[in-house]
């Protein structure tokens, strides 16, 4: 049994995760147009109309964007808790009766074999949430859209496969951008925001002692931001502290416009 895992798109313009174990297909949020995540899906040979849900994480735009129009389309259930049903609405559209799903943060459930656990995170959404699937022996987990990484999400992330984890400013590139208004910027950097680069090379350096060897950087910044300075900061603090990138750890790269590498966890 195995867990195929493959970022579509992931960052401050849109994102939208596959997650697949044998004849299970989950897309974890989406973010961009119902076309463009059709079309990534296509791209790693998963037809849409196979999706056996979309597991929205909050209402935020660049996670639903394309949720109504894919559920619509292709029939394909939505899970979300009731406060991010109530709060997306009006951005997703009508979703049939038969494809709306509810379910309780904190409490897991079944999509076929996968289960499915939705955990509570710390972001200025109604209830946001970040998800952990197991299946058959394995997991994957996505991090993403959280001011603070907490004991409590240490916790559940404990062990995982692979983990994408957000990543999504610099300081000083928040700092010096000019487009960005001061209350804009204390948001992101608050308890409600978004993790820095060097929030995320922590949490992988308290991960990495629960058992967690796989990581994925995910959720940059298009403006305060940048793939390789997101490596360069994450990967040079993991050196400082003794962890050889590649043995102790692996680092990857979940892109903001592209889909990224395809994971295959277990046999």
């Amino acid at each position: 049994m195995k867990i195929t895992f493959c970022s579509l798109f992931s960052g401050s313009s849109g994102n939208a995760i596959y997650v697949g174990a044998d004849d299970t297909h989950l897309l974890i949020d989406a973010g961009m147009p119902g076309k463009a995540v059709s079309e990534a899906l296509m791209g790693i040979g998963v037809l849409p109309e196979t999706l056996s849900a979309i597991l929205v994480t909050h209402e935020h735009s660049d996670h639903v964007k394309g949720v109504g129009v894919l559920s619509r389309k292709y029939r394909i259930p939505v899970y979300a808790n009731e406060r991010t049903w109530q709060a997306m609405e009006k951005h997703v559209g009508a979703v049939a009766p038969a494809c709306r799903r509810t379910f309780e943060s904190e409490n897991a459930f079944y999509i076929s074999g996968a289960c499915i656990l939705p955990y509570s995170v710390s972001h200025d959404a109604a209830e946001p949430v970040g998800y952990r699937i197991d299946y058959g022996g394995h997991s994957v987990a996505t991090a993403t859209d959280m001011g603070v990484f907490t004991k409590k999400v240490l916790g559940t992330l404990s062990g995982v496969d692979l983990l994408l984890l957000e990543s999504n400013y610099d300081p000083d590139m928040l700092r010096e951008n000019e487009n960005y208004s001061q209350r804009l910027k204390t948001r992101i950097q608050s308890r409600y925001g978004h993790l820095s680069n060097m929030d995320c090379a922590n949490a992988i350096l308290a991960l990495e002692k629960t058992g967690v060897r796989n990581i994925v950087l995910g959720h940059l910044s298009k403006e305060n931001n940048s793939p390789e300075l997101a490596l360069q900061t994450v990967c040079g603090i993991l050196r400082e502290k003794g962890l050889e990138i590649g043995a102790d750890v692996s680092v990857g790269m979940a892109w903001r416009d592209r889909t990224g590498d395809r994971y295959e966890i277990g046999k």
